[in-house]
């Protein structure tokens, strides 16, 4: 079933939270300053921050991005650290980093892969790689599926505020009852590639690619794959590269659906999940 997650309880967080002696299920101690997180020291306005995202993509040489493009990715970042006054999306609140290590990171593989839309991201958190991809493709249809509501209402926000078109959000976790038919479904996200092959078998047509963006260690994963999904899924691209001018490394890894896995028996789940979109996107991907 897909369950919408209310409580947004964070597996990490407990984890973090049981390694420095919480008192009490998933609760930190009361002394301690867990569950705070740091806020941008500085949040540029738009115009400065397109200048400074042109000077780190030259500085990197990453030319992909036009004049255009760029000020909408100012545009993001700016909604991104006004958010992280009150949320904790990510650890990135220096500029710098954010154009390397979500920007770039996003918008890099365009130069290893051909992206195949509709294209569905899985566990897109507060909008990577969907919105930078949505900014470089604002013609193509994108789904971003987040199962954390207030990252939803953070996407949401964006996608009014920015105006982007045929841009579709999800607000459920995606798994196998998920039938929204689409042509990709891309993660950057740390979920074993086992697992996200599963959760997307029902929506991603015959042909269709799942593109996993992920570390340099992730040869097990690729082999265990390869062993359990090897009826369903072929592996077509495996592309090692670094972010341009850092000691980032980085792994491409994509497979293509050969063969459809039987339907799984109807959940209850699936009704509520279909609520998630509106009448207007529904018709969107009727056609589809």
């Amino acid at each position: 079933m897909a369950h919408k997650n209310k409580t947004n309880y964070s597996p990490y967080k407990a984890r973090q939270e049981a390694r420095h002696g919480s008192k009490g299920a998933g609760a930190p101690p009361a002394t301690s300053n867990m569950g705070r997180h740091k806020k941008p020291e500085t949040i540029y306005d738009i115009h400065e921050a397109n200048d400074r995202l042109a000077d780190v993509f030259r500085n990197h040489g990453f030319d992909l991005v036009s004049h255009s493009q760029r000020q909408q990715l100012a545009h993001f970042y700016r909604l991104l650290m006004l958010n992280q006054e009150k949320e904790n999306f990510t650890r990135l609140l220096k500029l710098r980093d954010v154009a390397i290590k979500h920007f770039i990171d996003s918008i890099i593989i365009m130069k290893y892969t051909d992206l195949q839309f509709p294209l569905l991201d899985v566990g897109t958190g507060p909008g990577f790689p969907g919105i930078p991809l949505k900014i470089m493709y604002p013609d193509q249809q994108i789904l971003l599926g987040e199962g954390v509501q207030r990252r939803v209402e953070f996407l949401k926000h964006v996608r009014s505020e920015m105006k982007l078109q045929k841009l579709d959000i999800l607000g459920r976790n995606i798994n196998k009852h998920c039938v929204y038919p689409v042509r990709g479904a891309i993660t950057r996200a740390v979920e074993d590639i086992g697992n996200t092959l599963g959760n997307v078998i029902s929506c991603l047509e015959i042909g269709g690619r799942v593109y996993f963006m992920k570390g340099p260690g992730v040869g097990p994963e690729i082999e265990a794959a390869k062993k359990d999904w090897a009826e369903y899924y072929k592996l077509v691209q495996d592309v090692a590269y670094s972010l341009p001018q850092t000691p980032h490394e980085r792994r491409l890894v994509v497979y293509e659906k050969i063969k459809n896995m039987p339907l799984p028996e109807e959940d209850e789940g699936e009704e509520l999940l279909m609520d998630e979109l509106s009448n207007e996107e529904k018709r969107r991907w009727a056609k589809y």
